[in-house]
């Protein structure tokens, strides 16, 4: 489907022991900066209880979940911005990606080196966050400079651009993340690194596998809690140590092992469903004897754009869309039920999709 978040963060702070369990890929985890080089892409199933529900109703012979691409780039120094640490290529990583997972080490293992030498979320956040900013800056000041003589001739276009461009060029020199700003939503058609969703996942120990990053005493989390507000961004605690156990684990043990914690999901379940609302994204489904499948669009998709997620001719030769919404689907069990009691809507082009419809294209090609 395409949406990706990349997984960042400083050397040693988790992020292959995360995203292995994550995407069971099997990615080397070493104690040492840059043992992930290349990216490393792993498609996740996002969890919806509603999937079971819908296919135990239309008794589908498969159930197919929607998912989301997690890309695990490698750690970022201080200086990537200049090249230090393979950062160019890094930092090229990150751009192509839809949001940031920004992990952030709030653990303690004398085991495992620090790159700083201590346990310091607020001065890694503020490395990476440097780095970003400083490489956003140098991208806005060479636009700036290719565009300025096209937008001094009259090209409305190129002045636009370069308002916007000013704009970001004022916030970068103060040291702000542009997602930040009052004007983050007309910024982000730059595509600038710092316009990007984040969301910051806590790498805690086991026995905080289970707390409450708003109301976690731990000073670790605390200081990473109260940056995260600052910013206005979601925060996750994760044990990176817990999830790598549970993926070992058949089913049923995962389920009682969790339960232990006082988890209801593992962190790599919350961590994939938060990936998929920092995204802002919609799940709907197709729903049939043969399958039940979950399809994902961004929010405020019309029909024809969300056919298109199905298969191109959809898209192209959209007729009408008939729908179900979830709710009505359930009570009326089913399709047939839902037509009966005219639950059943025809939409056209304009009909802009809901999270939890369940919909069959009309098209013609």
């Amino acid at each position: 489907m395409g949406f990706q978040c990349g997984i960042v963060g400083l050397p040693n702070v988790g992020k292959s022991t995360i995203f292995n369990a994550l995407t069971a890929v099997g990615v080397e985890a070493a104690n040492y900066p840059f043992c992930t080089i290349e990216p490393n892409t792993g498609v996740v199933a996002v969890p919806d209880a509603r999937l079971s529900i819908l296919s135990e109703i239309a008794s589908s012979v498969k159930i197919i979940p929607t998912t989301i691409e997690f890309v695990d780039i490698a750690g970022l120094v201080k200086g990537a911005s200049e090249g230090e640490g393979l950062g160019n290529q890094f930092l090229g990583h990150i751009r192509a990606v839809d949001a940031i997972v920004h992990v952030v080490r709030c653990f303690q293992d004398e085991n495992v080196t620090h790159v700083h030498g201590k346990v310091d979320p607020e001065g890694d956040i503020d490395v990476i966050g440097t780095e970003l900013l400083l490489a956003d800056l140098s991208s806005v000041e060479r636009r700036i400079d290719r565009i300025q003589r096209k937008a001094k001739s009259g090209d409305k276009e190129a002045r636009e651009e370069l308002a916007l461009l000013d704009t970001a060029k004022r916030y970068l020199d103060e040291g702000v993340q542009l997602r930040t700003t009052p004007e983050g939503p007309e910024l982000a058609s730059l595509e600038l690194l710092t316009s990007k969703p984040v969301l910051f996942v806590g790498n805690v120990n086991e026995d905080l596998a289970a707390a409450d990053p708003s109301t976690c005493e731990n000073e670790a989390v605390k200081k990473l809690y109260q940056h995260a507000q600052k910013e206005d961004a979601p925060v996750l605690l994760i044990s990176g140590q817990v999830e790598a156990e549970v993926s070992q684990l058949e089913e049923d043990e995962k389920k009682e092992f969790l339960h232990e914690l006082g988890l209801e999901r593992s962190g790599l379940e919350r961590l994939a469903v938060a990936g998929y609302q920092l995204l802002d994204l919609i799940t709907f489904f197709t729903v049939g004897p043969k399958e039940t499948h979950a399809w994902t669009c961004e929010r405020n998709t019309a029909a024809p754009q969300a056919a298109g997620k199905i298969h191109t001719d959809f898209e192209k030769g959209f007729i009408r869309a008939e729908v179900i919404s979830y709710d009505d689907f359930i009570s009326c069990k089913g399709e047939l039920g839902a037509r009966e009691q005219g639950k059943m809507r025809v939409e056209g082009k304009t009909y802009i999709v809901k999270d939890g419809d369940i919909v069959h294209f009309r098209f013609n090609v």
